[in-house]
Parts: structure tokens; C-alpha cells; sequence
């Protein structure tokens, strides 16, 4: 089951969506449509969440109502976060299976583990909950998702040798990140011998946009090559790697994975030279380190688009263009939502996996982008 020869995984936090549509609905038409092109491809590992809003449901019936379930494997998550209290907790499998339509889980995971979470996962008595769902055969394997640093991983892996695998992000931007540590915490999860899965690769779309002064070494060296191939690449070439999620919202982002991942060839030893120079470019911009999860945006009782904000600053950050991002910054807050609008209650930041300070960063945003 640990097998995954092309690596390639179908992120599905970020659907497609109904154009239009009330509620944000995910077009599980389009949605059915990347699954078969993902199958087809002789790829297999599906990854969903309680918590992503609609993607259970979406996955259920674009994938699970319309393939044999032995061709392929789904990722779902536990959040304690989403929980009132334990029986809620131990109650989220049941939901997931409903939701998906199947009567078991390939690979079942406690959700964004961190150090502000963990004390409610021990709590809840998680640990021990997904062994008993293992031996029900409800699920098949069982790991966590992590958010935090080498040091605490270090000691979850310590305190739990018998999870399976372990869910880290890890991008070519945050290989030496501090705050991330992509590299110490992969390292930590090889030392304990874990398979690992990798969440972020393209770090939310941003390495697929890079300016072309930063990527000027990758166009030189392969012009045909996409910018997200690189970053795929990169993480799929290191050892021990279960699969490499890729969050692909459209037919056209399915293509291009799996133009080069249907029969993936490692990153050689120049390719590796060329990522290290973008590396070293992208290490000289301050940007903001949102991936876009969205984990902060439900609870907003301003309703700020936290991350479609970010997004304006970061691109203001890489390019330079003052006036562009002030017109797309009125144009994603024409209906409210502002960052001055914040009343700094401080849950955002409770929830965002990468820690960022948000209330501040919203304050530098509103100064700098509202006339």
C-alpha cells in the first residue's frame, strides 16, 4: 500500500468552482472530469479534509460514486480544532465516510498537528482512537498532518513511533525556511523512518507565478518546462516521499502534472543547480508566507479575505507594481472587508498553520494599498 511510483497526489482543497454559483459550489463536473485524467494517468492517492468546506461531498461523487474503490486510495483528516468536544472528535470518521460514500479510509490523519493543537489531540485521546479505527479496518493507515517545528516533530514522532507517515510542508522556498523548516522537519520524519507526504509543494500557486527575473535560470535551462514542474520535481525527487499533493483547481493544472509526472524523472544534478539559484533570489524577498488554506477566513467576524489580501501584497512585494496592486486590492474589497476593517480579535491567527502575524501584516497592507 506504501507503494506510489509516480508520486503524484490529487490535492482537492482547491476545486474547481461554479462561476456564479451561490455559496461557492464546487463543479463536480469539472472536478469528475480531472479525476478520470488522473486516473487514467495510473495515478491513485486522493487527498480530502473534514474541514475542506464541500470537498468530502465533491470527491464522493466525482470519484468514489463512479470508480472501483480498489483502484485507488483517499486521504481524509481528523481536526480537533472543528470539534466541541470528544465524542465530536471520534464522530468526524463516520461524517468523512458518509460524505465520501465508502466504508473505509486508505490513509486517515490527524489534522495541522502544532504545538498550540497538540495538548487537544492528547486530550481527546486521538492517538489511540485512529489505532482502534485501524483495527476495525476502518482505516488502513493512519499519520498526521504538521504545522510547527523539527524540534516538536522530533518529539510527536518520539512519543508516537507507531503513526505510519507524516504530512509536512515542503517547497523549494522553504527549504531553509525558520519558520517552516521544510528540510529539518523532513529530516526529522526520515530519522524515525516515515514515509512522508508533501502539502504545499508550489506553496499555494506563488511558485507558479514567479517574476521572471526569478525565474530566468528555469526558462533558460528548459523554456518549455512550467514553473510548477519545477517545484513538483523538487519535492517529488527527495527520498521516501509517499506522495507530492498538488491542489489543482482546473483541467489545465491536471494536464500540466501530469505531462511530466505520469512518468516522473527525478531532478538531476544541474536541474538541482538551477533551483538553488532561484533559491537564493527568492530568499532576498520579504513576502508575506501565506499558502492560502484558508483556515483563518471562517471564523472572521469581518469577513476579510485574508488571504486574497495577501496575495495583493505578495505580488506588490515580488513585482513592484504600486498602482496595480492597489487597483486589484479595491477591486477584491469593493464589497467590504478591508484589512482596516479588522478589530484585531485575534482568531485568524489561532488558526494559520504558518504563524503568520496577521493583525500587523493587515495594518502595513491598509496603510500602504487604501487611498
Amino acid at each position: 500500500m506504501f507503494e506510489n511510483p509516480n508520486k503524484l497526489g490529487f490535492g482537492l482543497m482547491r476545486l474547481p468552482r461554479v462561476q456564479g454559483a451561490e455559496n461557492d459550489t464546487i463543479d463536480v463536473d469539472q472536478t469528475s472530469k480531472m479525476v478520470d485524467a488522473f486516473l487514467d494517468a495510473g495515478l491513485t492517492y486522493f487527498d480530502t479534509a473534514y474541514v475542506y468546506g464541500g470537498s468530502e461531498e465533491a470527491t464522493g461523487k466525482a470519484l468514489v460514486a463512479r470508480h472501483d474503490r480498489s483502484k485507488y486510495t483517499i486521504a481524509t483528516k481528523l481536526n480537533a480544532g472543528a470539534a466541541k468536544d470528544e465524542a465530536d472528535a471520534k464522530q468526524q470518521i463516520y461524517t468523512s465516510l458518509e460524505r465520501l460514500g465508502t466504508d473505509y479510509i486508505d490513509y486517515y490523519l490527524l489534522h495541522a498537528i502544532g504545538a498550540g493543537n497538540l495538548p487537544k489531540y492528547n486530550e481527546y485521546h486521538l492517538w489511540d482512537y485512529v489505532k482502534e479505527l485501524k483495527e476495525k479496518g476502518i482505516v488502513k493507515h493512519y499519520g498526521f498532518s504538521f504545522h510547527d517545528s523539527a524540534e516538536l516533530l522530533d518529539q510527536v514522532l518520539t512519543d508516537h513511533p507507531d503513526v505510519e507517515f507524516v504530512q509536512l510542508q515542503i517547497n523549494y522556498a522553504d527549504w531553509e525556511d525558520s519558520n517552516v523548516q521544510s528540510r529539518k522537519c523532513y529530516e526529522v520524519a526520515r530519522k524515525h523512518g516515515k514515509k512522508v507526504v508533501v502539502m504545499e509543494p508550489v506553496k499555494g500557486g506563488t511558485l507558479a507565478n514567479l517574476p521572471e527575473n526569478i525565474a530566468a535560470p528555469m526558462k533558460a535551462y528548459n523554456p518549455d518546462a512550467s514553473l510548477a514542474s519545477w517545484a513538483i520535481r523538487f519535492v517529488a525527487s527527495l527520498d521516501g516521499i509517499l506522495a507530492v499533493l498538488s491542489g489543482m483547481s482546473n483541467e489545465e493544472q491536471m494536464a500540466d502534472n501530469l505531462s511530466y509526472m505520469k512518468n516522473f524523472q527525478p531532478l538531476s544534478e544541474e536541474e538541482q543547480a538551477v533551483i538553488r539559484q532561484v533559491q537564493e533570489e527568492l530568499a532576498k524577498v520579504d513576502t508575506i508566507p501565506c499558502t492560502a488554506c484558508r483556515y483563518c477566513t471562517p471564523g472572521c467576524p469581518m469577513e476579510i479575505n485574508i488571504p486574497g489580501i495577501f496575495s495583493v501584497m505578495n505580488k506588490y512585494l515580488l513585482y513592484g507594481n504600486l498602482e496595480g496592486a492597489k487597483k486589484e486590492y479595491a477591486w477584491r474589497t469593493e464589497k467590504g472587508g478591508k484589512a482596516s476593517d479588522c478589530i484585531q480579535c485575534g482568531q485568524c491567527e489561532e488558526q494559520c498553520p504558518q504563524h503568520i502575524g496577521i493583525i500587523a501584516k493587515l495594518q502595513e497592507i491598509a496603510a500602504l494599498l487604501e487611498e
